[in-house]
């Protein structure tokens, strides 16, 4: 989950058109057309009150002039489309308890840049026969001792990490193996699609690199996950556009719930508002509904872990959210907030949130932080901290699998944000469970926190790249003591959770 800089791509935005006044033949009084009833096909979230059932809810619906393409009847959520401009005062009443459309609500994946190896830097890698080709590459397995987890366990097949993001290349030779095509799916639209090529990416690679590090195959080929012994399913949230909408996400844990899996990853947030906040009519919906899938899919036992973000704010002290909207449905615009405004999905109860950090264990520049807010940390990548800003090193970023959207072509590159230590805290949990079966999710992020590596606040005002070219200013302060803010209970560790 990369956000700085905000992205402002052109997204779908709704508008009422009104027709013009006529003159009526032999007639000198202008008289004006009745407004247009239809408009454009938009997506809606309709929420029944929780517990009293769709019923009603779907008659209004179709009252309304719209109709449901998908009902998540355990939380009495419903997806909608209607054309009829009136649809959201008409579905209103009872039965319904509040009603929103989608339509400007989709947040943008920052992908952050891929900086993919070369066929030569690939066919050149130490050929060890006892690991990977590439693992002397990936200080971040080492840095939570991956390796001796492995002698330990590489995880249960039994055991899924649901990736909620932009598909999973099923190709990809340390890939193919790995994924559970049968508890794959896409939920573009809120809308199940079991196809295989429904679930692969179509635009980006962002998947495919999150997948790697939660379970790319020990056989010989290019790097190694951390629980390579696991499962993986792709959950299609990310549409080709690059936005994730909220209905999507609604699917994704929902599917996740209904399919048996242990885990899932989300690197993302949702809304094109970094903060959704739950006292505002329009954002309110998506705040519930969020919320209940979230929920419904914890009590069906599945662990949501989730990036912080990529901005570098304080997510305990948040006041001002000044970079939003990023979709391009209207201009960015500062908005002071206050604590009914939450990160979507990092901050939800129940979902463990992730910071990143770099190659020497301190938090990465750009990584959002907040105590009480996470949980822990896990290597995202730092590529800056050796010249304190100055320039790059890209070897510092977090090495796993690609797939070339332009060539369509598979391979192992480098990114860094939080979108990559979600990931890894995924794969801890995965060999947790696989050691330790039986585990709730509640017990699992427990357990997690119990096993990570403390890390210790630094002192005073933390800017480790003030001379980035940008000049933006990374500065931040950490608070807390053995559980803080940067950190939460420390960076995760593969070696404890397996013993």
């Amino acid at each position: 989950m990369t956000r700085v800089p905000r992205s402002r791509l052109v997204g779908t935005a709704a508008c009422a058109v009104l027709a013009g006044g006529a003159v009526l033949a032999g007639s000198a009084t202008a008289t004006a057309a009745a407004p247009a009833t239809t408009g454009a096909d938009q997506t809606y979230l309709v929420l029944a009150p929780q517990g009293q059932g769709t019923a009603t809810a779907k008659s209004r619906v179709a009252a309304a002039g719209g109709s449901v393409v998908a009902s998540y009847d355990a939380i009495g959520v419903l997806v909608a489309r209607s054309t009829s401009t009136a649809f959201t005062t008409k579905v209103a009443g009872a039965g319904v308890e509040s009603v929103a459309s989608t339509a400007g609500l989709g947040s943008r994946l920052d992908e952050g840049e891929t900086s993919a190896l070369s066929a030569e830097e690939v066919a050149a890698a130490a050929g060890n026969p006892t690991a990977e080709p590439l693992w002397t590459n990936q200080w971040d397995m080492r840095q939570i001792d991956v390796d001796d987890a492995h002698a330990v366990t590489t995880g249960d097949s039994s055991v899924t990490v649901g990736v909620l993001d932009s598909g999973i290349s099923s190709t990809h030779p340390d890939l193919a193996s790995q994924i559970a095509k049968d508890q794959s799916a896409s939920c573009l639209g809120g809308v199940v699609d079991t196809s295989e090529a429904a679930w692969n990416p179509t635009t980006s690679d962002h998947g495919t690199h999150v997948a790697g590090t939660i379970a790319a195959a020990i056989n010989g080929v290019g790097v190694a996950g951390v629980a390579p012994g696991v499962k993986v399913a792709s959950v299609k949230v990310v549409n080709d556009d690059g936005f994730i909408y909220p209905e999507a996400a609604v699917c994704g844990f929902m599917w996740a719930a209904e399919h048996g899996m242990e885990v899932t990853n989300n690197s993302y947030y949702i809304d094109p508002w970094e903060f959704n906040c739950k006292n505002d009519p329009r954002q309110r919906p998506v705040w519930q509904a969020i919320q209940r899938a979230i929920r419904h899919s914890a009590g069906e036992g599945v662990l949501n872990i989730a990036s912080a973000g990529n901005s570098n704010v304080d997510l305990q002290h948040k006041f001002v959210d000044d970079g939003s909207p990023n979709d391009g449905s209207s201009p960015v615009e500062t908005r002071e907030i206050n604590g009914a405004c939450v990160d979507l999905p990092a901050e939800a109860p129940g979902v463990v949130t992730v910071s990143a950090t770099g190659p020497t264990q301190q938090k990465s520049y750009y990584s959002s932080y907040g105590q009480g807010v996470v949980e822990v940390a896990a290597p995202g990548g730092d590529t800056r901290f050796r010249t304190r800003g100055a320039s790059s090193t890209l070897t510092d970023g977090i090495l796993s699998t690609t797939w070339n959207a332009a060539t369509k072509v598979n391979g192992w590159g480098y990114k860094q944000g939080t979108s990559m230590a979600s990931p890894h805290v995924a794969g801890v949990a995965a060999l947790a469970v696989s050691a330790h079966p039986g585990m709730a999710p509640a017990q699992l992020a427990s357990f997690l926190q119990r096993t990570a590596t403390p890390l210790e606040c630094p002192e005073g005002v933390y800017n480790p790249v003030p001379n980035i070219p940008s000049g933006a200013d990374y500065s931040a302060t950490c608070y807390g003591g053995a559980k803080n803010g940067f950190y939460g209970a420390g960076e995760v560790n593969a070696l404890r959770v397996v013993r």
